[in-house]
């Protein structure tokens, strides 16, 4: 009798606090995606440091998508680096808020990073709630005027000092493969916090070139340098070549059917671009807003001034 009525007891424990997490459930997730939003503070994280192609990006963004969330909350760009985003897709799968208050801008190499550097990862990217991307991406290798690289024949012949923040962006991945597979002569200095760190590293002369540089980026940042003839354009990287670099080498894709397959992995952060997405388990409603806010945003005229 007493076990029974220790297990009744135990069981009425269990109901009344079921009970109360489904009652409390519809008011967190029943609430409208403009009651959520409006008057708050919200955040779009970027991963990456201050200064860099992503970082400009994800600040463009956070000055128009609020007027189109529900509420209009105020939108704070936020920067997380560290390891080409992950850092940030750690904390998206294990830490951050789920309820729609955050969002972010990842590394265009972030979607590979499970299977190149599985011991790092702490998170599965398809679980997280894609938002939107800019465009498609392009990379090049650029090399400062003073460098010793005049053309791609001069990574094959001498060591070329490329820098890279960390294993996952691509001017780290995409010289450690043609090192590999072409054998091209990169070595790859890894560690500074933004493509701004690495652009000052060239001019300084710690480094000669970046190998695997968002062309969006370079034709933005580099357009006076490109002009004046301090930075070369030496190569591209990709499947194929992009319409604006017709009269640019492209690297290769090795002599084997093998070789190919891995490039073609290896170039599908292209197709990626420059990633906005939430953390997992976003209730659908304010992932939906984030999504219409963002498709919204791309067509807004102040915006597109802006970032032309």
């Amino acid at each position: 009798m007493g076990k029974i009525l220790m297990i009744g007891t135990k069981a009425m424990r269990a109901t009344v606090i079921l009970s109360t997490v489904f009652l409390h459930m519809p008011l967190a997730r029943g609430q409208s995606a403009e009651d959520f939003y409006k008057g708050k503070n919200i955040y779009l994280q970027i991963g990456s440091g201050v200064g860099g192609g992503f970082d400009i990006i994800g600040r463009l963004f956070s000055r128009y998508i609020g007027k189109y969330i529900p509420g209009q909350p105020l939108v704070s760009p936020q920067n997380i680096p560290g390891g080409g985003s992950l850092a940030l897709a750690n904390n998206f799968a294990n830490v951050s808020p789920r309820d729609g208050s955050v969002f972010g801008i990842f590394n265009t190499g972030m979607v590979l990073t499970p299977l190149l550097t599985p011991s790092v990862v702490k998170f599965d990217p398809r679980k997280f709630g894609v938002i939107g991307s800019p465009a498609r991406e392009a990379h090049v290798l650029i090399s400062w005027h003073t460098a010793p690289i005049k053309g791609i024949d001069d990574v094959f012949k001498r060591e070329i000092i490329s820098a890279a923040t960390a294993p996952g962006g691509a001017p780290f991945d995409y010289p450690l493969l043609t090192n590999k597979i072409l054998g091209t002569k990169f070595r790859i200095v890894k560690g500074y916090r933004s493509s701004h760190e690495s652009r000052l590293a060239m001019e300084r002369g710690e480094v000669h070139a970046i190998a695997g540089h968002g062309w969006a980026s370079v034709k933005s940042d580099y357009a006076d340098d490109i002009a004046n003839k301090r930075i070369n354009v030496i190569a591209a990287f990709g499947m194929k070549q992009h319409p604006d670099l017709l009269n640019v080498p492209l690297f290769t894709l090795g002599k084997s059917e093998e070789d190919r397959q891995l490039f073609k992995l290896m170039y599908s952060r292209q197709v990626t671009g420059r990633p906005f997405m939430a953390p997992p388990d976003v209730p659908k409603e304010r992932l939906d807003a984030l999504r219409d806010a963002y498709a919204r945003t791309v067509k807004d005229e102040a915006f597109l001034r802006e970032a032309e």
